[in-house]
């Protein structure tokens, strides 16, 4: 009998995630209670950030760095095509054009040679992203946005664990955004955060994520209207100070991140176990090449995803993906460049602007990698994916 399909990514909940969140279900607080904050603070300690924020998805997570960043109508943020669109899409919000760099030569990541010859005076912000869990390259990325005066924002979605020359991801950039969707390395079902050791982003990102209010005495701006001069502000008192939005996480969602960031090392180790073994089974094959691998800097991928390409001309990935799908292996494309999709064409983005992404997308496919994978699911993906390569 054939065993079952293995998906490319799945979250890993056991018993004890299950007793977290019920134990929330359990007392007063459903939202904005104290298991946000834990989980807040649990985090920034764990990547050796000051400050955490959580958010209700990456996207506004996104959304919330590039506000409080500066960036507003005519500016511009660059990042790289090889990301999904929530990136790019953080940027138009706010009225803001991004700007797309092509990628590295031997790397999944933004080309950081290249980003200098695209700053302008409407640039605002630059938005490396860990294309897979590998980090990009931070220590250029931060030295440019020094020069110019530029913030950023990097998008660690894909590298929560992740080290850059030693560094935890999330410790290094003015901000770091991360995503808690079901693949990635910890789930909350939907969620994100940022991360900085900037007090006064941090001050703003925790507005910005709830309506724009401000709830500590010492940050209040009003009169406290109705109320006796020098009386100070009645107990119940809040204040909108700027414009935002409920993007805010409820302690249910909080309470299954902390219980799975308690496991995070042990999710770390199995996916770089599953990538280990990948790279030991795939490093020979002709017509198979391996994803960017780590130097001897200290720099570790988390591996969310472990994403092969294929050789030669005329890449016959679709018919790979096809054979591998009626095998039971479960694969996704990560990324088609962001500037290829028919809103961005609409916005008057042209094939041909980042040629080392577009050669990337025709060749590559992404194979099954997620903590809960058994030694007998991982063997069964070492052994079709040549064949299906093979056969076609």
């Amino acid at each position: 009998m054939e065993q079952g399909f293995i998906p490319y990514g799945r979250q890993h909940v056991d018993e004890d995630d299950i007793r977290a969140v019920a134990e929330v279900l359990r007392s007063p607080w459903l939202t904005t209670g104290p298991v946000v904050k834990q989980f807040e603070e649990a985090l920034a300690a764990r990547v050796g950030a000051r400050f955490c924020v959580i958010f209700n998805s990456g996207t506004a997570a996104l959304h919330g760095a590039y506000v409080v960043a500066g960036v507003s109508e005519g500016d511009e943020v660059i990042t790289s095509p090889l990301t999904f669109m929530a990136t790019a899409n953080a940027a138009l919000y706010l009225g803001a054009r991004p700007v797309f760099v092509d990628i590295g030569k031997d790397s999944f990541n933004i080309d950081v040679e290249k980003v200098e010859e695209t700053i302008t005076s409407h640039s605002r912000v630059i938005a490396p992203v860990d294309m897979g869990g590998m980090p990009a390259d931070l220590d250029k990325v931060m030295d440019l946005a020094r020069r110019f005066k530029l913030v950023v924002v990097e998008d660690g979605s894909h590298a929560l664990g992740a080290l850059y020359r030693g560094k935890c991801v999330g410790s290094i950039a003015d901000m770091t955004v991360f995503s808690f969707h079901p693949v990635k390395h910890i789930t909350t079902g939907e969620g994100g955060a940022v991360t900085t050791d900037n007090e006064e982003f941090y001050k703003r990102l925790k507005a910005f994520c709830s309506h724009g209010v401000v709830r500590e005495k010492d940050a209040f701006q009003g009169n406290f209207f109705g109320e006796e001069d020098g009386a100070g502000p009645p107990p119940w008192y809040y204040e909108q100070q700027a414009l935002g939005y409920n993007y805010r996480l409820p302690d249910i969602n909080c309470a299954l991140g902390l219980s799975q960031l308690k496991k995070m090392d042990i999710f770390l180790k199995r996916r770089r176990e599953i990538a280990d073994r990948y790279n030991e089974a795939f490093k020979d094959h002709q017509l198979l090449q391996l994803p960017p691998q780590p130097g001897a800097d200290g720099t570790a991928s988390a591996w969310h995803l472990y994403i092969l390409r294929l050789k030669g001309e005329h890449p016959p990935r679709r018919a790979v993906v096809e054979r591998l799908h009626k095998m039971g292996i479960g694969t996704q494309v990560h990324y088609q460049p962001v500037y290829l999709h028919p809103y961005y064409r609409d916005l008057g983005y042209r094939p041909g602007l980042c040629p080392r992404a577009e050669d990337y997308y025709r060749r590559a496919f992404s194979i099954p990698i997620f903590s809960a994978m058994t030694d007998n699911e991982v063997e069964r993906v070492v052994e079709r994916v040549p064949c299906a390569v093979e056969a076609v």
